[in-house]
């Protein structure tokens, strides 16, 4: 199934500290997880070991949420979690 990156999705994403890779990696491999109205969705936790807003963070958790048109995945929003999942 194709990928598509909503513009406004990456950029959103990029601010809560998600890459591309990430984004495409979680959608790949990543555990399912329902949405709100109907909408699908993804999760995966990536090793961080860094700090983010003067706090140090473990892990971060990406939930990404998406539709399905034409055999293509759309993407939704993306949430970015840190931790310790």
């Amino acid at each position: 199934m194709n990928i598509q990156i909503d513009p406004h999705t990456l950029q959103r994403a990029l601010e809560r500290g998600a890459t591309e890779s990430e984004i495409t990696e979680t959608l790949k491999s990543g555990i399912n997880i329902l949405g709100k109205q109907g909408r699908l969705g993804k999760f995966k936790v990536f090793a961080f070991q860094q700090n983010r807003n003067s706090r140090y963070f473990e892990e971060k958790k990406l939930e990404v949420y998406y539709v399905v048109e034409n055999n293509t995945i759309i993407t939704v929003t993306v949430y970015v979690f840190y931790g310790k999942f």
